[in-house]
């Protein structure tokens, strides 16, 4: 065993945000920590999610001994059905993101075949050659922890996301105790998240929103509309928390966000106060100024809660003037445009929107600033140092920050991208062999759930240039055309504007069937294809635009 060598394997979520995913192998051993899931580009049009490729770990299936998640946010326990469907390992999380990944093994059938294992922070698991501590650590979902991983060759530890909360809203601080501990008796590598730090000083705590839920519950005359992530426990709870001073009640709208407030007031991790509690068809019976509606959709997703509302098309809840409506929640970069368009038409039902920085906040981040960054690192010493979870500016800017720590342990400090690996052995640390990794689009509206390259080729081309459809109709007898082609065109440019060109279209089409010999005519698979290459080369030659062609030949 002493001649392994201990390999980091990054499956996502390196120079890229979400799909986190990192495999660890020792030997003929692998563990994996996270599995996650990413929203997609504008680019790919019509799929609904994207996750990593499993493929190294489905090559290596006999070897693949585990999957440990850090924390629930869908960024890391998004793909955790599809890589469960393809290996069917045991998995190690706490018990609330144990019951998030349950909702989502239940709607893929997956469940009951499923071996979840639940953890508690301090609790230590022995797989194969690994031996895993988990540590609790603070961040925008409950129950996140980082992993201290000892193998043969030394101990690992991965932060997954987090922030060092000193007033968390559950009493419960980040364990630096364990930290520093694992520090003094050395560390070999050190994984740690990334995503801001971009930004100066101290992430504020969670206790920060506060005051600004109260200014706004002080101020609000009528309804009360808060939309935040659902899976923010800590923020629901002082929403609860303040609704019940101003003798509110609350409802909550919205698939997601009562899923999640059910799983955790059943694990003990939301306190509802006595009656406070109100049914969604009662909201509107209900005096304008003793109610708060907790709506899902933060980020203008079409179909969220939030959205429906915001065009008063949801049957249990219209917004009217004098109302307040609350984005307790960042905007991710890409939703701008859709956050925007509902909130214009919030402010067209004259409500007043709330939302955006200000002093105090009314949203904080769960990831650590620089000088939390810079503290685990001081903590932790590392002998290398792997920035994970961002895009490759940030990773970059992480290992910059680490630099100080040359001569006080960190020998070497590597900036890695997906499919890039590490190996680890005796005699020090480089970079290995890449592996071959990439994503899979997923379109939840079809049979076939993986979107296959050719198919978002296929959406893009029809977006850009759009199709046209010859329709030719040909005498089973004769095998002569009987009229001149009809040609349907669609996305490619308006009846009134191509007219003539399409005119001059049809006579290329006619011309082709002229000149097809009766062996060629009674074809059908070769007509189609010297319509389709004939009508291309004219209709670029004259557009410089390349539309999807689809001959139809029709017999009568």
């Amino acid at each position: 065993m002493s001649d392994h060598k201990l390999q980091l394997i990054p499956l996502g979520g390196l120079g890229e945000f979400g799909m986190n995913s990192m495999a660890i192998r020792y030997g003929d051993e692998i563990i994996v920590v996270d599995a996650g899931m990413m929203f997609p580009d504008a680019e790919l049009l019509g799929v609904d999610i994207v996750t990593p490729d499993f493929a190294y770990l489905e090559q290596n299936r006999d070897k693949v001994l585990a999957l440990i998640l850090t924390h629930g946010h869908e960024d890391h326990i998004g793909a955790v059905p599809f890589l469960l469907s393809e290996i069917n390992v045991p998995v190690y999380s706490a018990a609330f993101t144990l019951a998030l990944v349950e909702r989502r093994l239940e709607e893929h059938g997956l469940l009951d075949g499923a071996k979840l294992h639940k953890v508690k922070p301090g609790s230590k698991v022995s797989i194969g050659a690994f031996s895993i501590e988990f540590i609790h650590v603070t961040h925008s979902i409950v129950s996140a922890m980082a992993l201290a991983i000892t193998t043969p060759l030394g101990v690992i530890i991965h932060t997954g996301d987090f922030k060092v909360d000193p007033t968390p809203t559950d009493n419960e601080p980040f364990d630096l105790h364990t930290f520093a501990e694992y520090g003094k008796r050395g560390v070999l590598l050190l994984m740690s998240d990334s995503t801001n730090v971009d930004r100066p000083g101290y992430t504020e705590s969670e206790r920060a929103v506060r005051p600004r839920l109260d200014e706004i519950f002080y101020r609000a005359e009528r309804r009360l509309v808060i939309s935040c992530f659902s899976s923010s426990i800590h923020r629901l709870q002082q929403i609860l928390d303040v609704a019940a001073e101003y003798g509110r009640k609350v409802a909550f709208l919205g698939r997601s966000i009562n899923n999640v407030t059910e799983i955790a007031h059943s694990l003990g991790l939301l306190h509802l106060p006595d009656g406070i509690l109100l049914r969604p068809q009662d909201i509107m019976q209900a005096a304008p100024d003793k109610v708060v509606v907790v709506a899902s959709g933060t980020q203008g997703e079409p179909m969220s809660a939030l959205s429906r509302i915001a065009v008063d098309n949801h049957k249990n809840l219209s917004v009217d003037r004098g109302d307040t409506v609350v984005l307790s929640a960042r905007i991710i970069p890409g939703n701008e445009k859709g956050i925007y368009r509902m909130i214009n038409h919030f402010a067209k039902r004259g409500a007043d929107v709330i939302y955006g920085s200000m002093n105090p906040p009314v949203h904080v981040s769960g990831h650590g600033s620089i000088e939390e960054l810079r503290l685990i690192l001081n903590l932790l010493r590392p002998r290398y140092f792997l920035p994970i979870h961002g895009e490759y500016r940030q990773m970059a800017k992480h290992a910059a920050l680490a630099s100080h720590l040359r001569g006080a342990g960190l020998e070497e400090t590597f900036t890695l991208e997906t499919g890039e690996t590490l190996e680890i052995d005796r005699t020090g640390a480089r970079r290995g062999e890449k592996v071959a990794v990439g994503r899979v689009c997923i379109d939840s509206g079809t049979i076939d759930e993986v979107v296959e390259d050719i198919v978002i080729r296929d959406r893009r081309h029809l977006s850009e240039d759009g199709f046209v459809l010859p329709i030719i109709a040909i005498n089973k007898h004769s095998g002569k055309s009987e009229t001149l082609p009809e040609i349907v065109s669609r996305g490619f440019m308006s009846f009134e504007d191509g007219s003539g060109l399409l005119q001059q279209a049809r006579q290329v089409v006619a011309r082709t069937l002229e000149s097809s010999s009766r062996e060629e005519l009674t074809d059908w698979g070769v007509m189609q294809e010297k319509i389709r290459a004939d009508l291309k080369r004219f209709l670029n030659k004259e557009t410089q635009r390349r539309p999807l062609i689809m001959p139809v030949i029709l017999e009568v």
